[in-house]
Order: structure tokens, then sequence, then C-alpha cells
């Protein structure tokens, strides 16, 4: 049984020594991609067919009642995108601004190093859909909650959000609620 299946365990696997492998893979690249900022960068862990595999299947397993998932821009996409396929769902980006021929919604958010849009496709969720909205990494919240934000702002239910990594001493967390979060592993 991981920590995912026990109701009283945290939603993070930290201890499970597959998901310490997990986080062993993970890199960190100083000031990138603005002086100051530690990038937490999960392409090795994409790059393991292992370790890709567990987590696709641990986050699939979170998706619940969701009639669609949402990946992030932009590895967001690559999880999000495994996530679907396990969980039976269809995948749905939430793009930065200028990357789709038709928009259904927008959203500004602050970053640690500057601002940025999300954008959401039109004519692919239907009001009252149930979004499930995976990215790699949440820090600070911001475009976790931008995320969230655009499409609860289109009537569509966002049932959970799920990443790989949270940072936890930045408090994305609380930008959240009252969506429920889950991350598989914390530092």
């Amino acid at each position: 049984m991981t920590q995912l299946d026990d109701p009283d365990a945290p939603d993070h696997l930290d201890a499970d020594p597959s998901f310490a492998r997990v986080l062993g893979l993970i890199r960190d690249v100083a000031d990138y991609p603005a002086p100051g900022v530690l990038f937490r960068d999960v392409t090795p862990v994409l790059a393991d067919a292992e370790a890709f595999a567990l987590i696709a299947t641990e986050l699939a397993s979170l998706v619940g009642e969701a009639d669609v998932v949402i990946g992030v821009e932009a590895r967001g996409f690559l999880i999000g995108a495994a996530v679907a396929l396990v969980a039976g769902t269809g995948i749905v980006p939430v793009r930065k601004a200028g990357k789709l021929p038709r928009v259904a919604g927008s959203r500004t958010y602050e970053l640690e190093y500057g601002t940025a849009t999300l954008e959401f496709p039109a004519d692919t969720i239907e009001p009252g859909a149930r979004a499930f909205v995976v990215d790699d990494v949440l820090a600070t919240g911001g475009t976790a909650a931008a995320a969230c934000g655009l499409l609860i702002d289109a009537g569509i239910d966002v049932v959970g959000f799920a990443a790989l990594l949270e940072l936890t001493a930045l408090g994305g967390r609380e930008r959240l609620a009252p969506v429920p979060v889950h991350t598989l592993l914390q530092t």
C-alpha cells in the first residue's frame, strides 16, 4: 500500500524508496530563469521510463471522476498527457499567451520574476465539466492558481490539482483553496 492509499497519510510519498529515487532525479538549476531563482528541473524524471511511469500511475490514481485532465504549460503537458492516458480521460492544455488559434479565456498572474498570461482553447471544455489540473512543480502557486481560476471563470468544476513536486516553503498550496491539492514529493 502506498501512502496515497492511506487516508491518514500525507499526500506526498517522500519516504517511499521508489519516490526517493524520483526525487533524486530532479535537478536544481541556480539562477534560472532569473538571478536568485532556484529552478527544479524534472526533465531527468521524464527521461527515465520507470520514474515517468511511476509518477503517471500515482497521479492518475487521483483523477477520480474528472472528465478531463488539464496540462499546464509546458512540463504539465507531458505529465498531464501521461496521467490522462492512464486515467482514461482526454487532455487539454493551458498555454502561454499567443500559442492558441482560438482562446476561450485568459488570466495574467505574478511570477517570482515577473508576470505571465495563461490561456485555454475555445470549444474544448463545456461549462460544468469536471477538470483535474496537472503541473510539474507547485512553488508560489501563481501558475496553478491562474490555471484553476481560468477554468473556474469558464464554469468548469476544478476537482483537484496535482504536481510531482511541491516547494512547501513558498506556500503555493494556500493559494489554491478550496481546490484539493495533491503532490507526490515535497521539499
